[in-house]
């Protein structure tokens, strides 16, 4: 209940026609409980009188009974049809808003299936639990307690033979429905990590078939669907000891009842109007009384459901800026400067060292700074703090003077261009793909933005720039999707620019051309690069060599090769000489 009762805020814009429609739904189970009671009207009336017309009206008023019931049921659903799709798309909105403000840490800790499989499957059982499981667990509940008011109306020595069994059959239930919340959680769980198996494969099926392992891609899928088909084959029998419960207990209390209720007939003690009115109220409370089981397993994968959904939505999302004065006045034209930053990854064991352990650098408006340094020297996890990808663990990073903590990340990112070394694209057009970078771009900027990066090719693809890239732009070679990605970070002449090694896919032919008219572009920016070419070095005023956690050495291209063995070793690739050293 506790985790069914979070769903209320968005329960509660549609309560009124949720609530109306458990009113009718209740009001129509009211109906076929009127029905025993015609009944028994009709035998110990006018059929005891052999009167023909009262027959014909009873049949009449079960008939209209019947009708209304019908009619009510389907009122409660176009009253709650439309608003719970509405409720699950509002819940779909809430989390995909939510994901996209969560820092990249917690999706480097969440598989992709987990979430989607949150925000697909999760929501839909949600959905279809406040649209008919509840309901009915209210007019079901209902509908039994005025079944046994009659039942006990009718005559309490009978009504107590189907009560008896209730307890006992509750605290029986309740036993199951914990076993079975459990497995529904676990089901629920597979489901997702099975759902990240399949999308990985999808994506990586290039890696799959090169490698020849689509057999090892098969076996593991098999031995994941092998250990959902073992969950839910556990709850399918924990749902079939609920039902045979549900089912044999009070069918043998209506055994009892009809036995005990025809000696009493054949003894004058009641009348034969009074037991079919009985056994048809008993029976009328038999698919209430049955369904509870199925009604209570949906509550439980519902319940886990939401708990699986909050799990995500209560995530804290870091501080967008700190509120807290900032030290120093903002410097003009100061471009970026690095003071003591220190960085570890959140999800690092304890005892691990830091990644980047006091990094000092400054970059001055309008020169470019190309960064180099041995692999997982930390060259990539330093240009993400930029644009607080992540967040620096310590020190401080400003541009302009200005503490980019402190800075609204809508306004930080305005400002912070990036290019990664692995390009992502998106199932939408050219156009689309890199007018992201600058929403507001027009024709012209869009153009030279494809001319910066030398996307030529473009006017090649059969819709030109409104050509579809297709999913992860699998579609274009590697050269194309990282040029493109290259002219989504230039687009809007960023005024800081961070790319990381982004011409590392390109042929020297075309690497020197985009390398021509990139340098026109780092003119009129400040700009940070990662490099691990000398080429895409010589784009830069000047380099620095990231070490041990630290910047250990800033000059010209030139002046490091004279000076610094450790970048001379990383310029020439001598591992001989660096062995030796």
């Amino acid at each position: 209940m506790r985790s069914l009762l979070r769903l209320w805020p968005y329960a509660r814009p549609v309560a009124p026609r949720l609530f109306g429609s458990m009113a009718v739904a209740v009001t129509a189970s009211c109906m076929a409980l009127l029905i025993p009671l015609v009944l028994k009207w009709t035998v110990d009336g006018p059929v005891a009188h052999r009167d023909p017309r009262g027959v014909w009206l009873g049949g009449g008023l079960v008939l209209l009974l019947g009708l209304l019931e019908a009619g009510l049921f389907g009122v409660r659903r176009w009253l709650i049809a439309r608003p719970m799709a509405g409720l699950e798309a509002r819940m779909r909105a809430d989390l995909y808003r939510h994901l996209q403000r969560l820092p990249v840490a917690f999706h480097d800790r969440w598989g992709s299936g987990q979430l989607l499989s949150r925000g697909t499957n999760d929501l839909q059982v949600l959905r279809m639990f406040l649209s008919f499981p509840l309901v009915f667990l209210v007019v079901n509940s209902s509908t039994i307690v005025v079944g046994f008011a009659i039942l006990f109306a009718q005559q309490w020595t009978l009504g107590l033979i189907p009560l008896v069994p209730a307890v006992p059959l509750m605290v029986l239930c309740t036993y199951f429905m914990g076993r079975y919340s459990l497995a529904s959680r676990r089901a629920q769980d597979q489901i997702g990590d099975l759902t990240t198996l399949v999308e990985e494969s999808v994506l990586g099926i290039r890696i799959i078939k090169a490698f020849g392992r689509h057999r090892s891609q098969a076996e593991t899928f098999r031995r994941a669907a092998h250990a959902l088909r073992g969950t839910e084959l556990r709850k399918a029998r924990l749902l079939a000891d609920v039902w045979m419960l549900v089912t044999a207990v009070p069918d043998v209390a209506l055994g009892v009842a009809l036995v005990v209720g025809a000696v009493q007939v054949s003894d004058d003690k009641l009348s034969a109007g009074t037991l079919v009115a009985f056994l048809s109220t008993a029976l009328a409370l038999r698919w209430p009384i049955e369904s509870l089981g199925w009604l209570l397993s949906m509550s439980n994968e519902s319940a886990t459901a939401a708990d699986r959904y909050f799990e995500v939505m209560d995530t804290e999302l870091p501080p967008d800026h700190t509120s807290a004065p900032e030290t120093g006045g903002r410097v003009a034209d100061d471009g970026i400067r690095f003071t003591g930053v220190r960085f570890r990854y959140p999800d690092a064991p304890d005892g691990t060292p830091d990644l980047l352990t006091g990094v000092d650098l400054h970059i001055p408006t309008g020169q470019t700074m190309a960064l180099v340094g041995a692999t997982g020297s930390g060259k990539t996890s330093l240009t993400a703090l930029i644009p607080r990808l992540y967040e620096a663990t310590g020190g401080r990073i400003t541009l302009d003077g200005v503490d980019a903590a402190r800075l609204p990340k809508e306004r930080l990112r305005a400002m912070v261009s990036t290019a990664f070394e692995e390009p992502t694209l998106f199932s939408a057009s050219v156009r689309e793909n890199v007018l992201m970078g600058a929403p507001q771009a027009g024709e012209a900027e869009l153009r030279r933005a494809l001319e910066t990066a030398q996307c030529g090719f473009v006017d090649e693809l059969p819709q030109g720039v409104d050509t579809q890239v297709g999913e992860q732009g699998l579609s274009l070679s590697g050269g194309q999707r990282q040029r493109l990605a290259l002219a989504r970070a230039v687009v809007g002449r960023p005024r800081f620019l961070v790319l990381d090694d982004p011409l590392s896919a390109l042929d020297v032919h075309t690497e020197a051309l985009v390398e021509g008219a990139l340098r026109e572009v780092l003119a009129t920016t400040t700009a940070l690069v990662v490099a691990h070419r000398p080429s895409t070095v010589l784009l830069a005023d000047r380099v620095a060599l990231l070490s041990g956690g630290r910047i250990t050495a800033v000059g010209t291209h030139h002046q490091l090769l004279a000076e610094c063995l450790e970048y001379r070793q990383l310029m020439s690739g001598d591992t001989d000489e660096r062995s030796a050293a």
